[in-house]
């Protein structure tokens, strides 16, 4: 009878593991399946031991694997080659220039040289999403919320649903005015806006603010409100 228990608490906490990690954003959910397959193989092989139909060996070969998995993050410090092949959950580093433009809801990243945008929800229903792995459907849901709490935020996933859905019916008013609020910019969030570091000279924030413009400038497909942001970090910068 315990036996039967066992296996019934087994079974109950891996479904109540496997909703979790299904309600988790598409990008980790990858990470969460990996911990509980682990997790899974380690129950099976403790309950087939307590039952006495599994030699010692297996036994000690699930140990080994739970201590592979805990020691991963040190095998990608010590190796990270390792992690340049996504191995035990690492990630390849990006390469090249990018911008940041964060707002209460939303962080959202310019590649300097594909032009690629992509963002991250900071808060709300869709919190830790990337909106890459998000529907049409979702993004609108999540539009409606940034109109309803922040404008500014509304404006700049406009800015991304223009560039994803290009030629597509206009989304709408974003709920705010073309600019946002230039006023809240500090120097830290200029030098993200233009992908610089501190200690950039003024040579390198007209050169970086020029080769945004030419990606991002309304008359070149881009978007008014990202070029404004990007003329509010270069004024600032340059005093």
């Amino acid at each position: 009878m315990s036996r039967i228990l066992l296996l019934v608490a087994i079974i109950t906490v891996v479904y109540i593991l496997l909703q979790r990690a299904r309600n988790l954003p598409p990008h980790k959910r990858r990470a969460e399946y990996i911990k509980l397959g682990v997790g899974v193989g380690v129950a099976v092989v403790i309950f087939l031991a307590i039952t006495g139909r599994m030699h010692w060996v297996g036994a000690a070969l699930a140990g080994l694997l739970v201590a592979l998995r805990q020691l991963g993050p040190t095998l990608l410090r010590l190796f990270p080659m390792l992690a340049s092949m996504k191995i035990l959950g690492g990630q390849t580093p990006a390469a090249g220039q990018s911008s940041t433009v964060e707002t209460a809801i939303l962080r959202m990243q310019l590649d300097h040289d594909s032009g690629e945008l992509q963002g991250e929800v900071l808060r709300g229903t869709y919190q830790g999403w990337h909106l890459a792995d998000m529907n049409r459907e979702q993004l609108m849901e999540l539009l409606a919320y940034c109109r309803q709490e922040d404008a500014d935020s509304a404006q700049l996933l406009d800015s991304y649903l223009q560039r994803r859905f290009p030629g597509e019916a206009p989304f709408g008013d974003s709920g705010g005015g073309a600019t946002g609020s230039g006023a809240n910019l500090d120097r830290k969030e200029a030098l993200a806006v233009l992908g610089l570091a501190e200690g950039a000279s003024e040579e390198d924030i007209i050169t970086a603010h020029r080769r945004l413009m030419q990606k991002l400038h309304p008359d070149r497909g881009g978007n008014d409100y990202l070029a404004a942001k990007i003329n509010q970090a270069k004024d600032l910068l340059m005093g």
